[in-house]
């Protein structure tokens, strides 16, 4: 059994809806907890649309890969293609954490699955919202959410907003 930590995101066709069914059949896979909604300014290099994210924990009999695994198989489902590093997309995915029964973080250096995420302690689209559901959270390496985001732009921070009350 493991506990992961995993970061959703969507910028195209129905965001909203993307999100919710993904989160639906999360709850077929360990589903444990669940943010709300926020809309964030996109990430990277790429002009986009703005995301809606959410961050979850999940929780099953599932070794890192296989939360990999379960991430695309989400992504697929979704029509997420791959064509541009850090492009629009219908959903995103990404593992943040892994940590196994003992509490212990499980690392890894192998590029298709680095963990903890390699830009995670960068991310305030991950941190706020993972700050709601765990305001003792740690980022395996890196330290305290609380901490991570405190050291972030604080208009970076301020542009995560709670979707749900945005009119």
């Amino acid at each position: 059994m493991t506990r992961a930590v995993l970061s959703l995101g969507a910028n195209l066709g129905d965001r909203a809806g993307t999100l919710r069914g993904a989160l639906t059949a999360l709850k077929e896979h360990g589903l444990v907890a669940r943010t709300t909604l926020y809309e964030t300014p996109p990430w990277g290099p790429v002009e986009q649309p703005p995301y809606l994210n959410a961050v979850v924990v999940v929780r099953g009999d599932r070794d890192a890969r296989g939360w990999l695994t379960l991430a695309h198989e989400l992504e697929q489902a979704a029509g997420r293609t791959r064509e541009v590093r850090w492009g629009a997309r219908t959903l995103d995915v990404d593992v943040v954490t892994v940590t196994g029964d003992d509490g212990a973080p499980v690392l890894s250096d192998d590029p298709e699955l680095t963990l903890p995420h390699p830009r995670a302690h960068e991310r305030a689209f991950v941190l706020v919202p993972w700050l709601t559901l765990d305001p003792a959270a740690v980022l395996p390496g890196r330290g305290r959410v609380t901490n991570l985001l405190a050291a972030l732009d604080p208009a970076d921070v301020a542009a995560v907003v709670r979707w749900d009350h945005l009119h």
